[in-house]
C-alpha cells in the first residue's frame, strides 16, 4: 500500500497547484473560473473544439485597447454567451446563446459588440439570462500570475 502514498502525494500537489492558479472573475456576485486568452494565439483558439463547459468556467478576452469587437463560431462545439465589456468593465452588451458554427463552405456569423470593448467573457449559453447580467453590470477580475 505504501507504493500508492507517492502517486496520491503528486495527485494533491496538482489539484491544489491547479486550483491556485485559476483566474477567477466576478459579476453580480456570481463568480466564474475563467482561463485567459490574453495573446493573438489563445484569442484565435477560444474555445474551439470544446465539447462542454461547467457552468461555472469560461473564457476570459483580454485585448490590448478597446474597440468594435466581433466573435465568430467557427469550431465551436458549444453554445455561447458572449459578454463584450468596455475598458472601465461595465458589460456593454450580451450575445445571448450564440450557437455554434460547424459549416465549412461559407464563413460564420459575427456576433459584434455594440460599443468599443477591452474585455470579452465567453461562458455557457443561457447563464447570463440565468443570473440576470445586464448592460452597466461590472466584472472583477481575480487573476493569478
Amino acid at each position: 500500500m505504501n507504493k500508492f502514498i507517492p502517486v496520491l502525494s503528486l495527485c494533491l500537489i496538482l489539484q491544489t497547484a491547479c486550483q491556485h492558479n485559476q483566474h477567477k472573475v466576478t459579476i453580480n456576485d456570481i463568480s466564474f473560473q475563467v482561463e485567459l486568452a490574453d495573446d493573438d494565439n489563445e484569442r484565435a483558439l477560444g474555445l474551439m473544439y470544446r465539447e462542454q463547459m461547467g457552468d461555472n468556467q469560461g473564457m476570459l478576452f483580454i485585448f490590448p485597447d478597446s474597440q468594435p469587437r466581433a466573435f465568430w463560431m467557427q469550431n465551436t462545439l458549444i453554445p455561447l454567451d458572449i459578454l463584450y465589456f468596455d475598458h472601465n468593465r461595465k458589460l456593454i452588451n450580451v450575445s445571448g446563446n450564440t450557437p455554434p458554427c460547424k459549416n465549412t463552405t461559407t464563413r460564420c456569423p459575427n456576433y459584434p459588440s455594440k460599443k468599443p470593448a477591452k474585455y470579452v467573457l465567453e461562458i455557457n449559453a443561457g447563464l447570463s439570462q440565468k443570473h440576470g447580467f445586464k448592460p452597466g453590470d461590472e466584472i472583477t477580475f481575480q487573476l493569478k500570475k
